[in-house]
């Protein structure tokens, strides 16, 4: 209404009635760089080309005449019928459909094809032709052919066919999936023969779109409408949430919403705060609903569950959002086994759910989930009831998966695993490759697939000259010393082993590399690190084992070795139950603040494992294992939980005595020690990273391909650019002001 007022504002002198073009009245002033319009300053028109607000201003137009105009083409615009129902669909029926014109194929003067694009429902083809000139079906003809390609229509026509299969035409948008109550069950295709076309917008000309194009995030819209991978994720999406909720109502779980403004509390991750008009006082964001679920199993709610907004200020990663949704669920008189074994079967319904109603779809290389046809082929389609491991789910201890992987979320199905061998290497090898005093030395073997026409010996010799000359700073300058690839090749001495002597060489040549598969190939690539001989206190990977899941990655991107499209489900259990602080890096990892020197691996709830992990809390902290777990797939964390503390003694020893947290730390959580207090029962519970489920089961390694309106690396969303700038009188409301003078950003 404001651009109304502007342009009504310029024309209270006009006097003689003209059209006036709506789209004239609201042309954005300038372009900015990303492509982007400018809308943020009063309309202006170009002096070298008059518009025709300008030219009919000349004219003497009244303010009347001006709004029967605007009036006339907001109804172009805005008056259309409504869509035909379900039962309309009949051959021989005049229908109506609303969609995008999608693509058109004029095959004559007087014959012309074009494709409408309904998401979420069946391919729709028009036809128009005509014999008469100045017939309405010319007229119709004329206008298809007019209207620009993407433009949104109202289409009027005879049902020529419906077409009960899915076709087997790769035009049709893979993401076309019939919605129930639109449109018939069954019908994946719709042949119209054209009455009538009514554009309900047009689209802009200086909006370029070809096969491939690149939109860049500030036009967020265009890369949702354009991209098949994109919207087909945005449509399973909802479909996860909704077998998920559905599977965890049908176990008598209740949802239950918790407070989004809550108070800063020292969980472990930084905050987000929310100033109020009252001065010295803020809400803080929650990190996750976790004291919330906490108080309501004191509350006497047997099992919840809710679709959880969270939010923590951390550094972001492709997998990592400041803010994201979980899937948060909590059971009373329960034990980490009850919870795993609940998560279990709601992973179960979900495989068995997404196996019926979905098929994986490669796309120019780009792998993701498209609804199912109804063709047999589509049905019956290849390998997929094999997609997903089905539980019991296999588990792995802490101490295990760093041992053999090197990394606490192993991906388990890279074909090679870590092996010590520091015992068998010859003292001039191990202080080659590191300046560690009695260091642990890990190896693993990589066997690439060769490339047609060529032996493997060149194949691993350009792989790996490639990668280790890529290799990130974190990795190539490690402190502890680089890693060490030797390539397996007969023609050298000791078949090119020679750095590791004979007897290191006759070892590795009788299966120390990899005891699965002993004998050595022209061709195997053997990787060696040095790491400190010390317990891992909580790590999360070592370089070796990050290293192991960057190469596999680079093997299967570059098809040396073959993609895998199975999910491989593991707990990870026996956690460290604390962690030594990180001294360096206290601003973006605060733990809880306290004084001892280590903090909560995950937060300060979690149980003890044993009844010897507990008499460990008063004795050696930092080997007191939690009774934590964590649900691992294809090397992506998607959520942890625990058995929590709920005896508010006991909760208190460890905020006070062990992690030695301020009176003021601990009197942050009294609303939870008396919610223990008042005899809260035991309870365990799982928080499930939703947007990461959905990028793993989608085929993406990014969650913003997953979330509409995603932020940035920096935290920002460049569609609508936030964060925003304030202004002094906006701080003042709040008591606040900025600090050394105002950002420059």
């Amino acid at each position: 209404m404001a651009l109304l007022r502007i342009a009504q504002g310029s024309l209270r002198t006009l006097g003689r009635a003209e059209s006036v073009p709506l789209r004239s009245l609201f042309r954005p002033q300038r372009t900015l760089i990303d492509g982007t319009q400018n809308y943020s300053r009063p309309l202006s028109y170009s002096a070298a080309r008059p518009s025709k607000v300008t030219e009919n201003a000349s004219k003497g137009l009244n303010q009347k005449a001006i709004g029967r105009q605007l009036r006339e083409e907001w109804a172009r615009y805005n008056d259309f019928p409504k869509p035909s129902r379900a039962d309309e669909f009949k051959e021989g029926q005049l229908v109506t459909v609303h969609g995008f014109l999608a693509r058109k194929r004029i095959k004559s003067s007087k014959l012309a094809f074009a494709d409408i694009q309904i998401d979420n429902g069946p391919a729709v083809q028009i036809t128009s032709s005509f014999q008469e000139p100045e017939s309405p079906e010319h007229k119709t003809n004329q206008a298809l052919r007019g209207i620009p390609l993407y433009s949104p229509v109202s289409v009027t026509g005879t049902v020529a066919r419906l077409h009960s299969n899915s076709p087997q035409n790769t035009e049709i948008s893979p993401h076309a999936r019939t919605r129930p109550g639109n449109f018939p069950t069954g019908v994946f295709r719709i042949d119209i023969d054209l009455t009538s076309i009514q554009p309900l917008n047009l689209f802009p000309k200086d909006i370029i779109v070809s096969k491939g194009v690149q939109f860049p995030p500030s036009s967020r819209h265009l890369q949702i409408r354009f991209s098949d991978p994109l919207r087909t994720r945005l449509l399973v999406r909802p479909q996860i949430a909704f077998q998920l909720r559905k599977s965890l109502n049908d176990l008598a779980f209740t949802e239950v919403e918790t407070p989004i403004l809550f108070k800063s509390t020292p969980e472990g991750a930084r905050e987000f705060l929310v100033p109020t008009r009252r001065p010295g006082l803020a809400y803080a964001l929650p990190q996750s609903p976790q004291q919330y679920k906490q108080m309501l199993m004191a509350s006497g709610i047997r099992g919840y569950y809710q679709f959880a907004r969270c939010f923590r200020d951390e550094d972001l990663r492709a997998d990592r959002q400041p803010e994201f949704t979980q899937l948060d669920l909590e059971m009373s008189f329960a034990t980490g086994e009850d919870v795993m074994r609940t998560v279990e079967s709601l992973v179960a319904d979900l495989a068995t759910a997404l196996n019926s109603e979905f098929r994986v779809v490669d796309q120019d290389g780009e792998v993701y989930l498209a609804p199912k046809g109804l063709n047999s082929a589509d049905s019956e389609e290849s390998g997929t009831a094999s997609r997903y491991v089905m539980p019991p789910f296999s588990r792995l201890s802490y101490d295990t998966v760093m041992t053999r992987f090197g990394i606490d979320k192993p991906d388990l199905r890279i074909p090679f695993e870590l092996n010590r061998v520091d015992h068998l290497l010859p003292e001039s090898f191990v202080s080659m490759i590191t300046h560690l005093d009695k260091p642990i030395v890990e190896v693993f073997r990589f066997r690439p697939s060769p490339v047609a026409g060529e032996s493997p010996l060149p194949t691993s010799t350009t792989f790996i000259d490639d990668l280790m000359k890529t290799l990130p700073p974190a990795l190539s300058q490690n402190p502890d010393g680089a890693p060490v690839a030797l390539i397996v090749n007969s023609s050298k001495p000791l078949r090119g082993l020679s750095p590791l002597g004979f007897d290191g060489a006759s070892a590795l040549e009788s299966g120390a590399a990899d005891p699965e598969s002993p004998n050595l190939e022209d061709g195997d690539v053997l990787v060696f690190q040095a790491r400190p001989n010390k317990p891992f206190q909580g790590a999360s990977s070592t370089a070796l084992g990050t290293l192991r899941t960057l190469l596999y990655q680079s093997a299967v991107s570059q098809a040396l070795l073959p993609r895998d499209l199975t999910f491989q489900f593991l707990w990870v259990t026996n956690f460290p139950l604390f962690t030594p602080t990180n001294e360096t890096d206290t601003d973006t990892d605060p733990g809880q603040g306290g004084h001892a020197g280590f903090s909560s691996t995950h937060h300060p709830f979690t149980a003890p494992l044993t009844d010897a992990d507990v008499e460990l809390l008063a004795t050696d902290p930092l080997r007191a294992r939690a009774d934590h777990y964590d649900l691992v797939v294809n090397g992506v964390e998607l959520g942890g939980g625990s058995r929590r503390i709920h005896v508010a003694k006991m909760q208190e020893y460890v905020m006070r005595e062990i992690l030695q947290m301020t009176d003021a730390g601990v009197g942050q959580f009294a609303h939870l020690l008396e919610a223990l207090r008042a005899g809260c029962p035991p309870h365990a519970g799982f928080a499930l990273g939703f947007d990461r489920l959905v990028a793993v089961l989608t085929y993406t390694e990014s969650v913003r391909d997953v979330i509409a309106f995603p932020k940035s690396m920096r935290g920002e969303d460049l569609t609508v650019r936030s964060p925003g700038g304030v202004t002094e009188e906006q701080l003042g409301v709040y008591h606040l002001g900025f600090l050394g003078g105002r950002s420059k950003e």
